[in-house]
């Protein structure tokens, strides 16, 4: 970077000129104390006209001035773009270094600030990481602990909840910068619960036991020093509640669970309080109740739920609530009323699916290890020009190795002075042929480190796809005629395929290769849950799933996430390629100290001939479904390396044109 100044702005020192400082001061004042952002915005350009020669900081205010009023006061991140790209290339005109790394990072912070708001995550989160990258070792911690948070909240939207726990750890020492007033307070609590949710969806129970109680403590602690602001404390404790209730669930400490939630929900349902987080808790304690079978509670605490929805709109409770009745209907074999809430739970979670789409198909994580992903490419390159090499001398050692045999035995029967020779070529054979092992052992490594770099290069290849299709979804509305949208979707289409076959692709290869974490999990629960997550798909063909388990809760040692994979998967595939308007069942049994779980469809069926094949990676014997589904033959092998590694079995049965039924068989105690 060359730092220079305009050449009339030679007295450019770095800092803000006379003339303009004022005017920050003014316009600080407007935004700030009399809260009148329309009213700086005006004083700031007739001022800034009177600026006779603006210094490099002078412009850039001026830009992050406009770039926060029409972000922050008119909420419109498309016009507050443009102020930002003026930021960036202001920015680049620093006269200092110090100068250049305050602006550059404040530019890139504006820049991810205004793609968060536009819903843009992962190019959000590329420029907090730049930004960061830059300043985090020259700027304010009380600025930067602003981005870590922010990178936090994309990490856990992401479901990268490892990650987005250590970034909000990093933004808890940096808020420590803040000045010691009630909003520092405030946030430090609240990213001492957000450490402890993170824990808890990636499963660290005990690390998440510890940061709420945390949270909790700090709370307590502060109670005296705040008490003009006791209420919005007693709000904070209520959604600390509902997460500890929520973690009791998730160790099956149900008496726990429900005594948090209700003390949560009683906290937050009064007037003023977070009425919306008290909608989300009671959905937790809805939950529990149909968990530990308790229908009369369940229909109870829906009914007031509904009378508080009609009042407060929440889209995720008024989703789980719509599930949830589907449910309790069903139970009491009201299949009319069911259905028409899972008509609703469906209609609402397709919604919901379609606006998180964007983020979920991006995996930002990945941006960090870009410039080294490229380097391992140009590596992996060189490498393959070696492998060349070692085979080329190996075929050429295979060749002198065979002529040499020729030549002594034909040369044998000459003259016993060549014993002497044939011996001498004797051992030079051997040292050729351990050459050739040699290098054919250097061959398999550089093979088996080239696969596991296209491994890595796949994984990579779903953001830019991921973006592709999001791009594609978008540019469908803005479309000029017939032609162009069919273009577009097809685009859209092929992209989704392909981030489709990436993502059984790697899901196939960190089957084969990683071992499972297991856990005691109640098998009725995880079934059930996957049957309500995939009857709205269901629903879209007209069909319906019945579902029949165990008489009594039966809890098995196994891998929740892979296991749940596997029902998914059968479940998935019996819709895919049963007929509109059929019924698909999924059956729970006792058999030999495990459990059977079979799922079974009158759909297509499967031809003899490719009963066999159908459990192979990549097998020929895939299929599309009944209205054209896509099919990439790798489902069901992931399905039998998930259940061989849980010890259990996984076999099917089928006649042609009349349905099939898949079975998995898993023990009940197996280490």
């Amino acid at each position: 970077m060359t730092f220079n100044s305009c050449a009339n702005n030679t007295r450019d020192t770095g800092d803000y000129s006379k003339q303009f400082k004022p005017i920050f001061d003014t316009v600080t004042s407007y935004n700030g104390e009399k809260s009148q952002p329309h009213r700086a915005i005006e004083y700031l350009d007739s001022a800034y006209k009177t600026v006779s020669r603006p210094y490099v900081s002078d412009r850039f205010r001026f830009y992050a001035f406009h770039f926060l009023y029409n972000l922050k006061a008119l909420h419109d991140p498309k016009k507050a773009m443009p102020y930002a790209d003026t930021m960036q290339a202001v920015a680049a005109e620093s006269v200092t270094p110090d100068q250049h790394i305050a602006l550059a990072s404040e530019a890139d912070f504006a820049t991810g600030d205004a793609y968060s708001d536009m819903v843009k995550y992962d190019q959000a989160y590329r420029y907090f990481y730049k930004g960061y990258s830059i300043g985090k070792n020259a700027i304010d911690d009380a600025i930067l602990a602003e981005y870590t948070y922010r990178m936090g909240m994309i990490m856990f939207k992401q479901g990268h909840f490892k990650e987005a726990a250590n970034y909000f750890k990093i933004s808890h020492r940096q808020s420590y910068a803040y000045t010691d007033d009630f909003r520092a307070f405030y946030q430090r609590q609240e990213l001492l619960d957000n450490i402890g949710e993170s824990y808890k969806n990636s499963g660290d129970i005990d690390s998440s036991r510890l940061y709420l109680n945390k949270a909790l403590t700090y709370i307590n602690e502060n109670s005296t020093r705040f008490a003009e602001r006791a209420n919005l404390l007693e709000v904070a404790r209520g959604v600390v509640y509902g997460n500890q209730g929520d973690l009791a669930m998730l160790v099956h400490d149900y008496p726990q669970a429900s005594e948090l939630l209700k003390k949560s929900i009683a906290i937050n349902l009064k007037p003023g309080n977070d009425n919306r987080d008290a909608e989300l808790t009671e959905i937790k304690l809805a939950r529990l109740y149909l968990s530990i079978n308790k229908p009369a509670e369940l229909f109870e605490l829906l009914k007031s739920l509904r009378l508080q929805l009609d009042i407060i709109n929440n889209d995720d409770a008024e989703t789980s609530w719509n599930g949830l009745m589907s449910t309790y209907y069903l139970q009491k074999k009201d299949y009319q009323n069911s259905l028409f809430y899972l008509k609703n739970y469906s209609a609402l979670k397709d919604s919901a699916l379609k606006r998180t789409s964007s983020l979920k198909r991006t995996d930002v994580n990945q941006q960090q290890a870009n410039f080294d992903k490229e380097n391992q490419i140009e590596n992996l390159k060189g490498h393959n020009k070696l492998q060349l090499v070692y085979i080329c001398l190996a075929v050429l050692f295979s060749v002198m190795a065979v002529i040499i045999i020729f030549l002594v035995f034909r040369n044998l029967k000459r003259s016993k002075r060549d014993i002497v020779a044939i011996k001498k070529l004797n051992d030079q054979i051997k040292l050729q042929k351990n050459e050739l092992e040699n290098t054919l052992e250097e061959v398999n490594r550089g093979s088996r480190e080239k696969d596991r770099i296209l491994r890595a290069v796949a994984h990579d290849l779903r953001n830019p796809l991921g973006g592709i299709a999001s791009l594609s979804a978008a540019m469908v509305d803005d479309a000029q005629d017939e032609e162009q949208t069919d273009l577009i979707n097809l685009i859209k289409e092929t992209s989704y395929n392909s981030l489709e076959l990436i993502n059984e692709i790697l899901e196939a290869a960190n089957t084969a290769n990683v071992s499972f974490n297991k856990e005691w999990v109640e098998i009725n629960s995880l079934i059930s849950n996957s049957v309500d997550l995939l009857r709205f798909k269901a629903a879209e063909k007209d069909q319906d799933i019945m579902l029949s388990l165990l008489d009594t809760p039966t809890e098995l040692l196994i891998n929740r996430e892979k296991i749940w994979r596997v029902i998914s998967n059968l479940i998935s595939n019996a819709i895919k390629f049963s007929p509109r308007g059929a019924v698909i069942y999924v059956i729970v049994n006792q058999k030999h100290q495990g459990v059977e779980i079979c799922v079974k469809d009158y759909g297509i069926g499967i031809p003899d001939k490719l009963q066999q094949q159908v459990f192979n990676m990549f097998t020929e014997a895939k299929r599309p479904g009944t209205d054209g589904e896509r099919s990439f033959g790798l489902g069901l092998s992931i399905c039998r390396q998930i259940v061989e590694k849980h010890s259990g079995r996984i076999w099917l049965k089928s006649d042609l044109n009349n349905g099939s039924s898949f079975y998995v068989y898993l023990p009940a105690e197996v280490a």
